[in-house]
């Protein structure tokens, strides 16, 4: 008689394949008995309000996924030995809903966020999970809190993903547990100065990433890192960090936000550019879609090229800046006003007026 057994290897493969899927038709909703009084929209300080639910999903490598469950906004139980509070074994993602002009609420580009949420949770040694199924059940969250999201163009719905090891023991390891929860905000401006024109401080003494590091993917510990960079930059009369790499001064990222520049330039020729996804730079929504429409425009050359400070002094200098700005999630759009740079502080202005470049 044939040897029926399937080869262990199959049926690892087979496991993990069926450990990554939760169904949102599985989705255990727990409403509120209690709503929040909705906040003075017009006046949000970016992430401190939340809405009325969460949804949190748990993973075993026992057991695979959960059912995913909405239930009442709350805090988190966890182990003191909590993998992701020892080595930062956790991920996140930053994502919008937006009303539109009629009334219907839109999620802006999702499968993209679910996306690189996998390729993080690969990086951070955390399961894999169904990106189309997660994603139905971050719409039906939103579907509940929609009453959130005004009728206005300033105001929309941060929506958090996060990703976390929830492994029990103080071993360097990879996880066998884990939690995958989302949380919303109403937010408005991620600035408080709205979208004024923010100053930089570019200096080499810190690095946001390096290659072989990760820096291409959404983890807390990159930023956790640039919080000390981010207040040397407040003590310098500056807003943000402009990150720069390498011995040549390399400009990577501004602050949270992917950098674009719109110049002349060495060739003479009208370009926007923005350094390329060699591993240092977060692969942006916003930056994709700002490339994905500019080069539909066919109006100027569009790159992704490397940039450095001696690239933009010369350029500053020969007045060859049309405009600098930030792009993210986040803040969407934020143009560049000034940047201090080895003790000097250079203007982004041509003719004495900062050139505002319309993306819409």
């Amino acid at each position: 008689m044939r040897d029926q057994r399937l080869p262990l290897a199959y049926v690892c493969s087979l496991f993990s394949l069926l450990s990554c899927v939760h169904q949102a038709a599985d989705l255990d909703i727990q409403l509120s008995l209690t709503l929040k009084p909705k906040s003075d929209m017009s006046n949000l300080v970016f992430g401190s309000v939340f809405t009325d639910h969460m949804l949190t999903i748990q993973w075993s490598a026992t057991e695979g996924w959960q059912a995913p469950h909405i239930k009442p906004f709350g805090n988190l139980s966890l182990h003191p030995a909590c993998s992701c509070l020892h080595y930062s074994v956790e991920l996140f993602e930053g994502m919008k809903a937006y009303r539109g002009p009629d009334s219907k609420v839109r999620l802006f580009r999702p499968m993209l966020n679910m996306n690189r949420m996998a390729k993080s949770a690969e990086r951070a040694c955390l399961p894999a999970f169904d990106q189309s199924e997660l994603l139905e059940c971050i719409r039906r969250l939103v579907e509940i809190e929609q009453d959130w999201i005004p009728q206005s163009e300033s105001v929309s719905l941060y929506i958090r993903p996060t990703f976390i090891g929830t492994e029990p023991s103080l071993g360097v390891k990879k996880p066998t547990n884990a939690l995958l929860f989302v949380i919303l905000s109403p937010v408005g401006s991620y600035f408080s100065t709205g979208i004024k024109p923010v100053s930089l401080w570019a200096d080499p003494k810190y690095i946001r990433a390096w290659r072989g590091g990760t820096g291409d993917c959404k983890m807390g510990g990159n930023y956790g890192a640039s919080i000390c960079a981010q207040h040397e930059a407040v003590d310098n009369g500056c807003q943000q960090v402009l990150w720069l790499y390498g011995d040549d001064h390399q400009i990577t990222e501004v602050g949270t936000m992917n950098i674009f520049l719109h110049w002349i330039n060495e060739d003479g020729e009208e370009e926007l550019a923005t350094p390329p996804l060699d591993g240092i730079i977060l692969p942006g929504i916003t930056r994709q879609s700002i490339l994905e429409l500019t080069k539909n425009w066919g109006e100027f050359k569009v790159t992704e090229r490397y940039l450095t400070m001696a690239d933009l002094c010369c350029a500053l200098k020969e007045q060859r800046i049309k405009e600098m700005f930030g792009a993210g999630t986040a803040c969407v759009v934020c143009p560049v006003g000034r940047i201090l740079y080895q003790g000097e502080v250079n203007f982004l202005f041509i003719k004495n007026k900062l050139i505002k470049f319309k993306i819409n």
